[in-house]
């Protein structure tokens, strides 16, 4: 018999002829591979997964079908024993390998494969016994069973079996039910129906027929029920035996089993007795030797917990919050991780929360009446900062409980002392002035505004000093608190730099320097006078190893240590032990398995809290914030300044001051704003612009009055010319040297200097009124001025040009307008006056460049655009000095019309017009020669001149004489050279070109 195709074996297959004498189905064993050479699988094995033989180096394969796919050994779907015996086929095909490869491929020698090994008949030797039991099973069942194979008796056994099948249908269902019981009624009812038997009639040959044939239908059912049940124990006797016989074997082979097991159990008796017994023991003991130890180490911990809250109480009388603080967050700590379910601690996490609160509400109070007996104790003590390290401690406290509002106290302090700074100065300054009564006058505004300007002035001077120490004493406070924050910030970013570096490199347990599981925190919280950090490192000089205990008992001692700030330096502080004498054995032992919270080289105020310190964003903006207070402290010094500035400024005393008094006030707010600005790197603008709007009132009233004085000056002018003092020669002298300042006033010489009739300036002597020579004094003035005050440059100088436009438009009113006959009573305006004027206000445009250089000085580029005013000034006065020059010119016109209208040529000769003409031209010369510079004479003379000859040209065309060398030609020539030798004889004028040949008409 052969392996069907669809039930072919998984692994390797027995050939074909084993396989049809054998005539059952069994699991085969793979045959033994070669180990001396490569290992391949036979040739009779199913193919395995395609990956398998992949490693194997099985995937290539002989190309069988050449106009396929690839074939490899994977598309095999059947075995070779199989394919040939393959029931369906009638007879076997004698071609089948030749059809498909050639006639010569049964006739090829085939080689034998170097990877395949040589299977023989010993292979199979462990198979057969492996199933020669099977096989004795196999034979003896199918003696006993029917064969199969035989065709008569399988017809046989049908029938059989459906005449046995249709006997049993005859049975009611009723019998064949699981729960069938006749103690049922319905059921009893159902099988023995009671109307047989109980009809009205009695019994009678019917009912009897009727009880003996229900029992024989009820004996016919029983009989076909036991033939049924006879003929399947007959079928099923052999296997029946069979299963009995098998279990006589099971129940040997139980026995033996058991008496294995108990031989077994016996020697591990004996291994157990003799060889572990000993061993456990000894773990057990260090087991519970380390338990012990854990119990004792646990048992200090709780100890030095108990202490916890009179250390606490301690470190708090002495004002130690940071340290209080530690020994909370640390006893804290322990609860949760170390003492976490004890029973005798259950209300003592609420307990340090409620303290840890209380601490909070003390460190605010305590920092805000260190700041108020900080800012509010005299300026005049030595030392800039209060109780240095007590304010460090307090900071790194308020830090550490993120109370980040801390500022906002300092800064309500600090207002309410710059307040208090101007009150005691003004009460100290009335103190000293017998003339103000305090008591009648109360408010402070009315007391300083009776004080004289002096006494006011030295009043703000001492508010100023003292503004300048209350900003020196916060500036070195706020330096203080600024570097706890920025040494708390590097501490963060170094904890975590050693936090990674922790992480990237672990050190093994129990290495010098480490600190095991609990070490921690048992160092801490027996510290033994020892505080935090120190203990801490305490801990880490002390190592100890698992299994090991050291203790040493130290008694309490009394010695400066840290103050617990993490990483701060360390500053001397009186501490005594308080933990009591069950924390004073200073053990270092593990106490728990947990990893130490603390970097070697202490620190534990910082790294041991990280959770609770402020994060970098945070401490970064507390730093600017501590910057914006010391920025608002400059502010509000000068916003108490102006109120010192504004209660005095309230009744106009100060638009009042004089020049000096006021130049003195600037002074002393620009020296005050610029040391506020070196030491708050603050440029605060409520004190400047309050300055500012003094001086503009200032300058108003500085200009108004220096209007007014050079408007009465002007209208007292008789326009004659001044002498000038030595005093006003000097000052031109000094601004010739470039110095625009007032010069200081000298005591009197002892010997007088005489005044010189003229300004000398560069070289030109002017001739001067005395008005001008005030100007030049008041425009100095306003130049001083912006010196003083650089503040008010563009007012100043918006209030200059106004000044010199006055001094123009007026002179132009009183002179050219003829104003000055009403105002002064002058009977007329003489040529004289009016080249006066003419020099005064070229003596004004030749200062004008200077007083423009000297306002560019003081003026910020972008206000350059102000400058335009004196290019407007400079214009407007030259157009009025050409107009005087022309003014002079129309006089000397009209007097040439007059004259000339009545010309006529006749001896003789000269003629009296002509002397007429020379003489008033002799007069002009003598009024302005003294004044005027040479070159404006010898032009305002040649003007003169072209009028003349305009004049006698038109009038000798009215008379009819023409150059033609007559009589009356020559009798003109005489009046012309007349004109021409007395002209030129005048002083400057000898080489001047009077060019007369232009009074002749050209001949047509």
């Amino acid at each position: 018999m052969t392996w069907p195709p669809v039930t072919a074996p998984p692994q390797c297959l027995i050939p074909a002829a084993v396989a049809a004498t054998t005539g059952f189905t069994a699991r085969t064993r793979s045959p033994p591979r070669d180990t001396t050479g490569p290992s391949a699988p036979s040739p009779m094995c199913a193919p395995r997964s395609p990956r398998v033989c992949e490693a194997r180096g099985l995937c290539e394969g002989p190309s069988v079908v050449a106009e396929h796919d690839r074939w490899t050994v994977y598309n095999s779907k059947v075995n070779l024993p199989a394919a040939l015996n393959d029931p369906r086929l009638t007879k076997r095909e004698s071609d089948f390998f030749t059809k498909t490869w050639g006639l010569d491929f049964a006739e090829t020698e085939v080689m034998p494969s170097f990877y395949l090994p040589n299977i023989t008949k010993e292979h199979f030797g462990p198979y057969l016994q492996e199933t020669a039991q099977r096989e004795k099973i196999h034979e003896r069942c199918r003696n006993i069973c029917p064969n199969k194979d035989d065709v008569d008796a399988v017809p046989s056994v049908t029938n059989n079996h459906d005449k046995s099948r249709t006997e049993l249908e005859q049975v009611p269902k009723i019998f064949m039910k699981p729960d069938f019981a006749l103690g049922d009624p319905s059921t009893f009812n159902a099988v023995l129906p009671w109307s047989h038997f109980n009809s009205a009639g009695g019994k009678n040959s019917r009912d009897m027929a009727s009880s003996r044939l229900l029992q024989e239908k009820l004996s016919h059912y029983l009989d076909v029920v036991e033939v049924s049940i006879a003929r399947q124990i007959s079928l099923r006797s052999e296997a029946f035996f069979h299963a009995m016989s098998s279990q006589h074997e099971l129940q040997d082979r139980l026995q033996e089993t058991q008496r294995s097991a108990a031989a077994l159990r016996q020697r591990t008796a004996a291994v157990h007795r003799l060889m572990c017994q000993g061993p456990l023991s000894a773990l057990r003991q260090a087991l519970s030797r380390a338990n012990h130890v854990r119990l004792h180490n646990k048992l200090k911990l709780m100890a030095a917990v108990h202490q916890t809250q009179p250390t606490v109480q301690l470190l708090l009388s002495t004002s130690e919050f940071v340290g209080a603080l530690e020994l909370i967050a640390t006893t804290k700590e322990v609860l949760q991780q170390e003492l976490q379910g004890i029973h005798s601690f259950r209300h003592l996490g609420s307990q340090l929360c409620e303290l840890e609160k209380l601490i909070d509400k003390m460190m605010i109070e305590d920092f805000s009446m260190y700041s108020r007996s900080d800012l509010s104790r005299s300026l005049e003590e030595e030392g800039q900062v209060l109780e240095k390290d007590r304010l460090e401690s307090l900071v790194f406290g308020l830090l550490r409980q993120r109370k980040l509002d801390f500022l906002d106290i300092y800064s309500e302090e600090m207002i309410l002392a710059a307040k208090s700074i101007v009150t005691q100065c003004v009460i100290d300054s009335v103190s000293h002035i017998e003339e103000i009564d305090s008591e009648i006058v109360n408010k402070l505004a009315d007391q300083m505004r009776l004080m004289t300007f002096p006494q006011w002035f030295e009043l703000l001077q001492s508010v100023f000093e003292n503004f300048i120490l209350f900003l020196k004493r916060i500036k070195a406070t706020l330096s203080v608190i600024r570097n706890v924050v920025l040494e708390v910030l590097d501490s963060n970013q170094k904890s975590r730099l050693l936090e990674r570096g922790a992480g990237g490199t672990a050190e093994a347990p129990g290495a010098p320097g480490q600190l095991l599981p609990g070490e921690a925190e048992l160092a801490y919280l027996t510290h033994e006078g020892m505080f935090i950090s120190d203990a801490l490192n305490h801990a880490q000089q002390s190592p100890a190893t698992v299994g090991q205990e050291q203790s040493s008992a130290v008694g309490p001692r009394s010695q400066e240590q840290s103050s617990a700030v993490g990483p701060r330096s360390q500053q001397g502080h009186s501490r005594t032990d308080a933990c009591g004498s069950d924390s004073a054995s200073g053990t270092t032992e593990s106490s728990s398995s947990r990893d130490p919270s603390y970097p070697p080289g202490g620190g534990a105020g910082v790294t041991s809290n990280e959770e609770m310190m402020p994060t970098d964003l945070e401490l970064g903006r507390i730093a600017n914030n501590i910057q914006e207070l010391l920025y608002t402290a400059s502010d509000v010094s000068h916003d108490r300044c102006v109120k010192v500035l504004m209660a005095r400024a309230k009744d106009g005393s100060l638009e009042r001051l004089s020049s000096a008094e006021f130049v003195c006030l600037s002074r002393a707010v620009e020296g005050f704003v610029r040391d506020t600005e070196e030491l708050c790197c603050r440029r605060s603008m409520s004190l400047r612009g309050a300055l500012q709007s003094q001086a503009n009132r200032f300058v108003h009233r500085f200009h108004e009055e220096r209007k007014t004085k050079l408007s009465l000056l002007l209208d007292n002018e008789r326009w004659k010319q001044a002498e000038v003092p030595a005093e006003f020669q000097d000052l031109v002298n000094s601004i010739s040297d470039g110095r625009i300042t007032l010069p200081e006033r000298k005591p009197i010489a002892s010997e007088d200097r005489k005044p010189s009739e003229y300004l000398h300036i560069d070289g030109q002597k002017y001739a001067v009124v005395g008005t001008v020579l005030l100007l030049i004094r008041i425009f100095l003035e306003y130049c001083q001025c912006v010196n003083d005050i650089p503040s008010i440059a563009t007012d100043m100088l918006t209030r200059l040009s106004d000044l010199l436009k006055h001094f123009n438009s007026r002179s132009c009113q009183l002179v050219l307008g003829a104003g000055a006959l009403q105002v002064v009573g002058l009977k007329t305006i003489t040529t004289k006056n009016l080249a006066l004027a003419s020099r005064c206000l070229q003596l004004v445009v030749h200062y004008i460049p200077v007083i423009r250089a000297h306002f560019e000085t003081k003026l910020q580029p972008k206000q350059y655009s102000v400058l335009r005013h004196f290019d407007h000034i400079t214009k407007d006065y030259n157009d009025h000095t050409a107009e005087i020059s022309a003014k002079l010119v129309a006089i000397m016109d009209s007097l040439f019309e007059k004259v000339l209208s009545r010309y006529e040529v006749k001896a003789p000769m000269p003629s009296v017009c002509f002397r007429n003409v020379c003489k008033q031209m002799a007069k002009m010369h003598e009024a302005i020669y003294e004044l005027l510079p040479e070159e404006q004479t010898q032009m305002l003379f040649l003007r003169i001149n072209a009028s003349f000859k305009m004049h006698l040209k038109r009038q000798l065309a009215r008379l009819g004489v023409v150059n033609d060398g007559g009589p009356q030609q020559g009798l003109v020539g005489v009046d012309i050279a007349f004109y021409t030798e007395n002209v030129q004889a005048l002083r400057t004028l000898e080489k001047l070109d009077l060019s007369m040949a232009e009074i002749w008409e050209q001949k047509r």
